[in-house]
């Protein structure tokens, strides 16, 4: 799409949204935040990497240190980059590479993303298809390659369900993910909870713990011993940290994250990136990978092949299978939505379901190899190395080149086609980048460090040797009539949006509200705790632990029921505010 400032007599009312920045009154507060970082960020990954730290040979000490200082490192990285840009911008960033890096770079962009979030997309499906391998009894895939032609089968079909899901109910799949978090939260936590006494009872004797630093004992012991798969030393603080803080570079020093921060309020907002990164990259990839260590120990495998499925089933029952079906379909619906948007705009002259068949069918032979998601860690990584290098680009033009005296939007200003410093920066850091990878010089994990400063410098070199540094006067005049026109369209918008948030304050909403919170999140929470307090005994531990099996399927099943039931009622008493208000606007 061309840039909407080129036309000054196209009306902005027939500008996409999507075209133009954010408009204030459509800006969300913190409390927004916190609910969407923790939805997104609490995955079927976290079981995933969870059991990747204890492969990998992590201590305990460098994992309670390690992922505190990364996952904070994380949240900073989002408020002080990511949030920066996007709130003085309001744009997202293929609007702002579409806008001021041209077509070719907003194509090959596009591109890198395609591949990426169809990666991310098929090892999700492949975790969802775990657990539907046990229903069926068809033995684990210890391979990189499928070795069951009806794991292939289940594998492929879920593929299959979730294109068609992404494509035609992508605003009920979006729905139902926002009601999933604070019980994927609870069962996350829950299920560590529950294989802790077995654990401390193969190494103790005993199903109680007495302290925190027993935990930390168990833990060492038991799960993160230092050692790694091969039996040899495993990683140490400084990859911890740099696995905590690389697993989502391509969404804060990428910039990918632009596209929801860019309604935030402030920029402070930023850190409520907080609550995916404590809870679910910290709290559950711990928990998971007590769930992953303990499970390994029943079937007596590795952890390393030991299937998120399995994982889950010993953990929390018949409520196992849920949480890794749901998991992995809400985390990969909105990525595979994504690839094929992404797909779209390298092909704009195809049509939308032809380009998403193509990308479906990728996903589709994808999710059918293991190794996909067990390498997810370095997928992450290796993702975020590629994607940086445009990060680097936009953080020079939005912080840098005000400071120097530059144009941010110079190639705009100028008019040239594409722009060209940016294609080279990009060509450069990653031969850089890749090269370091190479080599080996440093852990690949913070590759993503000096290509970003490349990609800074080397940007600000070229752009003002192609005239970043010069005045456009007609051009910036068009620019300043342009943000004008946008600003009182805007304006006159919010005059006809703006409403008085509608909420239903009915006796029957409050006790639905109740019977979800009540039953299906404290009573999972409560029966959990009982497991692992008051197991005095291994006959004890397994009563308790039947107990929290059988009650919590029916505590989930509930609690969806009645969280459904509640999203439904507030969406309609939001419905019938807008048409009372429109109807007065109309009769007045």
């Amino acid at each position: 799409m061309a840039d909407p400032t080129t036309d000054p007599q196209r009306p902005i009312a027939e500008i996409d949204d999507e075209q133009l920045p954010v408009a204030k009154h459509r800006l969300h507060g913190a409390k927004h935040f916190l609910g969407l970082y923790g939805a997104e960020h609490v995955a079927a990954t976290e079981f995933v990497i969870g059991a990747a730290f204890v492969a990998m040979g992590a201590t305990i000490q460098d994992i309670l240190i390690g992922l505190l200082i990364g996952n904070t490192l994380a949240a900073l990285s989002f408020w002080l980059i990511t949030a920066q840009i996007a709130v003085k911008t309001r744009l997202s960033l293929y609007t702002y590479i579409e806008h001021n890096l041209g077509e070719l770079a907003s194509r090959l962009y596009n591109g890198a993303n395609v591949l990426i979030f169809v990666a991310i997309s098929a090892a999700m499906i492949t975790v969802s298809a775990t657990a539907v391998r046990v229903l069926f009894d068809i033995p684990p895939q210890v391979h990189g390659y499928p070795t069951s032609f009806a794991f292939i089968l289940i594998a492929a079909s879920a593929s299959v369900i979730a294109v068609l899901v992404a494509y035609y109910g992508f605003n009920v799949v979006a729905e139902f993910a926002t009601i999933c978090t604070p019980w994927l939260m609870v069962m996350f936590t829950a299920g560590g909870m529950v294989l802790i006494p077995s654990l401390n009872e193969t190494l103790t004797g005993y199903t109680t713990l007495s302290s925190f630093s027993d935990f930390v004992s168990l833990a060492g012991t038991t799960v993160f011993t230092g050692i790694n798969a091969q039996g040899e030393p495993g990683i140490g603080l400084w990859e911890v940290i740099g696995f905590a803080w690389a697993a989502n570079t391509f969404a804060h020093f990428g910039l990918i994250d632009m596209a929801l921060l860019r309604y935030a309020k402030k920029s402070i907002y930023g850190l409520c990136t907080a609550t995916g990164m404590m809870f679910g990259h910290y709290v559950a990839w711990i928990s998971a990978a007590l769930m992953g260590a303990a499970t390994a120990s029943i079937m007596k495998l590795s952890i390393a092949v030991v299937s998120p499925g399995d994982v889950a089933y010993y953990a929390l029952g018949a409520t196992g299978f849920v949480i890794v079906i749901i998991a992995g379909w809400t985390t990969a619906n909105p990525n595979l939505y994504r690839a094929g948007l992404a797909a779209q705009a390298v092909f704009p002259s195809i049509a939308r379901q032809k380009v998403t068949l193509v990308v479906g069918a990728a996903v589709v032979i994808g999710s059918c190899f293991p190794f996909i998601y067990r390498s997810i860690l370095p997928i992450l990584a290796y993702a975020g190395l590629v994607l940086v290098p445009i990060g680097g680009v936009v953080f020079a033009e939005q912080q840098v080149f005000p400071r120097l005296g530059y144009k941010s939007n110079w190639h705009r200003l100028k008019g040239v086609k594409d722009n060209v410093p940016a294609l080279i920066t990009w060509a450069v850091c990653l031969v850089f980048g890749f090269g370091l990878n190479f080599i080996n010089i440093m852990p690949f994990v913070y590759l993503f460090l000096p290509t970003w400063l490349v990609s800074i410098i080397c940007y600000t070199i070229l752009a003002k040797n192609a005239g970043a540094d010069k005045s456009y006067p007609e051009a910036e005049q068009r620019e300043q009539k342009f943000k004008q026109k946008v600003e009182a369209y805007q304006a006159e918008l919010a005059l006809k949006e703006n409403k008085v948030p509608a909420k239903d304050t009915s006796i029957l909403t409050k006790v639905i509200r109740a019977v979800w919170i009540v039953i299906g999140l404290i009573v999972p929470a409560v029966l959990a705790w009982r497991v692992l307090f008051n197991s005095p005994n291994l006959y004890d531990y397994y009563v308790n632990r039947e107990l929290f099996y059988v009650l919590t399927i029916w505590c989930t099943v509930i609690y969806f029921v009645f969280a459904w039931w509640d999203l439904q009622r507030s969406k309609k008493t939001v419905q019938e505010t807008d048409a009372s208000l429109n109807k007065a606007v109309s009769n007045a």
